[in-house]
């Protein structure tokens, strides 16, 4: 994975490092070929915020405070209503483009799209094999993500090493094992065992649905013999409910013989009824009619009031358009104006601009010549201490041959003056031999005295020539300071000329904009006010076709109320004339009555049905506790069926997990990682520190138990012990070499490979000697591992210094400073 170009907007990591809302980093320039990418600036300038946003993994690593989901919330680290993560980067040949929405209202507060680049150059969503699409969703993203990078677990603790990221010796047995399942590709054997896991579950379900229905059958059973014991004397209740239904058939052939009686009176009057029921239809058919035709008449003055209202709607839409229209095009002539107001300074600049290019030229060279003539000036200064030095150093030689000739000539002086010269004594006698002695050596002790006096006579007009040529450039720091100045002025005047004569395509186009909007001024009008004169001809007419129209329906509605008040007054004085109608309660009370009755009879009746069926219902409660005895036997025998299963399944879904087939797979890593993180040891840190992983732990009982634990072995002291007991530095670098090695192994063993590496202040902890040793270690991995670069952040001047390329953050403070000139190559 290789980030490309990252843009970060409302993030507060940025506004407070950078006080800026928005940055894009153009990373593929920037780093520019470079193995290894240091970015540097002050504490709080955003440097980790950066390096946390190159991946596309969700969160930010070195601002988690717990591990697993929930640890970590955007919402604490941006600012705008609206803040964006933009990544571009590529993996295993192909280009993503990751884009994070975090927004601070709304439904849908945070969005994530991942898309990929086509071979057409278009971006389209990424889609997984299994059909799930990047749809902006956090879940789909992060699926996608993790199915193309791998887990953000083992992501974090191989490949990106955060700030403050937890050790290695903390990890839990169960953690460990989790990552290295992740690290050695055990993903079958783990679905597997989630499979089997799964398995387990239903089973357990389906054992404990079984049991819930064993336990039903045992109430079902209790139930049914409570329903048995309340039966008893069903036969007694079927011969007194025969007796009750007779005594109600009798009542209600009674009821039945008086409701005929009084249904004969009433259809002796049914002709008057009959006549005075004509009237009444009549009557209501005519008030109907009246009602239905005023209905209409009120639906057609409604029709006109409405097209009246659409009439009006239209005419106040139309001027409001054309209103809308004239102060668009105005405030498009005001802006093209303003625009026009700088086309003088532009043309000027256009002009100036060749001239001042040419003097940034020249300045620039002049500041170069400067430069070289400091350097020159250094080297004078040193050339007179030289010189200063090779004097001082003659001297004291010169002064002791001089010393030493003297003692010489002493020496010989005493053959004159020993009493034995002459004698027979002179050859035994040892003063006269050492003076004899000394005469030998006084033609040596003058001839280097002689040299060292020409010596001394050359280094005297070596440093006389070195202190000319310093006096000459002495002045050479004060030019390079001013044509450094002259310089700066330069470029800042070709800036602005810059921008200004950037601005000319936007003059040309807005006089372009400005003939256009002339033309439709002039296409609109005169600008009209409000009332009748804004209306048109064809306006005008429908208004007065509505007029027409709503004074025709009031002579439509008079008319018709007068027919219907006259048809009324005649069926009323039609009705008055009939006899009373017949009184219809004693119908109403016979009713009653046969109602009573059949109600009776029906209780009757149901109270036997009841007696019958719970005699039916004791018979076959008889039946329903043999069938039950029979299934709880069977149910009983399935249970034990499925215990067996359930055995047989859980045994084997603890062999495919973290504590079975896993735990042998990270045994037999165990050896190839310790390898791996020893060979980083020797290659970087030499042969002092030696790792190796004990996944079986000795208890204090002296037995083997599982575990996880890194113990290191010092060849200076012999001794042995857990990365856990050692001092800071050393431990930080033994975590290091172990972290790296985890990387080489995922590379070389399960074909993810990641092109690129992060690393955030993980010196802090190492001495200088030992910072070297770990720079050294980061071009060991990025060799062995054929990694292409990795980015770091350190604040040791001596790191960065060593990098191949350095981001430098602090550079963009400045106003107007672009993100992609904020780099320096080592």
């Amino acid at each position: 994975m290789q980030p490309l170009r990252l843009t970060l907007k409302g993030f507060r990591g940025i506004r407070d490092g950078l006080g800026r809302d928005e940055i894009t980093l153009d990373l593929e320039r920037l780093a520019d070929g470079a193995n290894l990418i240091a970015i540097v600036g002050a504490n709080g300038s955003g440097k980790s915020t950066i390096m946390d946003c190159l991946t596309p993994f969700m969160g930010l690593p070195s601002r988690v405070a717990l591990a697993g989901a929930g640890g970590f919330s955007y919402y604490d680290h941006v600012y705008l209503p609206e803040s964006v993560k933009d990544l571009t980067w590529a993996h295993e040949g192909r280009c993503y483009r990751s884009q994070i929405v975090i927004r601070l209202n709304g439904r849908r507060r945070t969005e994530a799209f991942l898309h990929t680049l086509d071979d057409a150059g278009c971006w389209r969503p990424v889609q997984l094999d299994d059909g799930m699409q990047s749809d902006g969703r956090v879940e789909t993203y992060t699926r996608c993500v993790e199915s193309l990078c791998g887990s953000a677990e083992t992501f974090f603790t191989s490949v990106f090493a955060a700030q403050g990221k937890r050790q290695l010796s903390t990890y839990r047995n169960a953690e460990i094992k989790t990552l290295l399942a992740d690290l050695l590709g055990q993903e079958e054997i783990q679905e597997l065992g989630q499979k089997a896991a799964e398995i387990v579950r239903l089973l357990k379900a389906g054992l404990a649905t079984q049991r819930q229905e064993l336990a039903g059958l045992d109430a079902e059973d209790q139930r049914l013999d409570a329903v048995r014991r309340k039966l008893d004397g069903a036969d007694d209740r079927v011969s007194a409910a025969e007796r009750a239904k007779t005594a109600a058939q009798a009542a209600l052939e009674a009821a039945q013989a008086r409701h005929a009686r009084v249904v004969v009176e009433r259809e002796q009057s049914q002709a008057t009824d009959a006549r005075r029921a004509q009237l009444v239809a009549e009557r209501q058919a005519a008030l109907a009619s009246a009602t239905q035709a005023l209905r209409a008449l009120d639906a057609q003055e409604q029709a006109e009031q409405q097209r009246l209202e659409r009439l009006d709607q239209r005419v106040a839409s139309r001027l409001q358009q054309e209103r809308q229209r004239r102060r668009a095009l105005g405030q498009s002539r005001q802006r093209c104006l303003v625009v026009l107001a700088e086309a003088g300074a532009v043309r000027h600049a256009e002009r100036r601009l060749p001239l001042a290019q040419r003097v940034q030229t020249q300045r620039s060279a002049r500041t170069q010549a400067c430069r070289e003539q400091v350097h020159q000036l250094t080297q004078c200064q040193g050339a007179v201490r030289l010189a200063e030095q090779r004097v001082a150093g003659i001297e004291r030689d010169a002064g002791r041959a001089v010393l030493k000739a003297e003692e010489l000539a002493r020496r010989f002086g005493l053959t004159g003056e020993v009493p034995c010269a002459g004698t027979d004594l002179q050859g035994r006698c040892k003063l006269l031999g050492d003076a004899r002695e000394a005469q030998a050596l006084i033609p040596n002790a003058q001839a280097q005295v002689a040299r060292l006096a020409g010596e001394k006579s050359e280094a005297k007009r070596e440093l006389t020539d070195a202190r000319q040529r310093y006096e000459a450039l002495a002045g050479a720091p004060q030019a390079l300071a001013q044509a450094e100045f002259h310089e700066t002025v330069a470029r800042e005047r070709v800036n602005r000329l810059s921008v200004m004569c950037s601005k000319a395509q936007a003059c040309a186009q807005a006089q372009a904009t400005l003939v256009e909007v002339e033309r439709e001024l002039q296409a609109l009008g005169p600008e009209v006010g409000d009332g009748a004169a804004a209306e048109t001809a064809d306006e005008r007419a429908e208004r007065q076709q509505i007029a027409a129209a709503r004074a025709a329906i009031g002579q439509q509605r008079d008319l018709q109320t007068t027919h219907s008040g006259a048809a009324l007054a005649r069926l009323d004085q039609a009705l008055g004339s009939l006899p009373p109608a017949f009184d219809e309660q004693q119908v109403a009370q016979a009713a009653r009555a046969l109602g009573a009755a059949r109600e009776a009879l029906a209780a009757a009746e149901q109270s036997m049905l009841t007696a019958v069926r719970e005699a039916q219902t004791l018979v076959e409660v008889a039946k329903q506790e043999g069938v039950l005895d029979e299934r709880r036997e069977r149910l009983r025998a399935h249970c034990a069926r499925v215990e067996d299963e359930l055995g047989n399944w859980s045994l084997f879904a603890r062999c495919m997990s973290n504590d079975g087939l896993i735990a042998l797979a990270i045994d037999d890593a165990g050896p190839a990682l310790s390898a791996l993180g020893n060979d980083l040891l020797l290659a970087c840190y030499g042969p002092r520190f030696t790792v190796s992983i004990h996944t079986l732990l000795e208890t204090y009982k002296g037995e083997q138990k599982e575990g996880f634990d890194i113990v290191v072995h010092d060849g200076d002291t012999g001794d042995s012990k857990s990365v856990s007991m050692m001092s800071g530095g050393e431990r930080t670098l033994v975590e290091l070499c172990l972290t790296r090695a985890i990387a080489l192994y995922l590379a070389r063993n399960t074909g993810r490979r990641y092109t690129t590496l992060f690393t955030d202040e993980a010196d802090g902890a190492l001495d200088p000697q030992r910072k070297r040793m770990f720079m050294a270690m980061k071009r060991e991995v990025l060799r062995l591992g054929g990694y292409e670069r990795e980015f770091f952040i350190s604040q040791t001047p001596e790191l960065t210094a060593m990098a191949d390329a350095v981001i430098d953050i602090d550079a963009l403070r400045a106003d107007g400073c672009d993100a992609d000139r904020c780099v320096s190559l080592a």
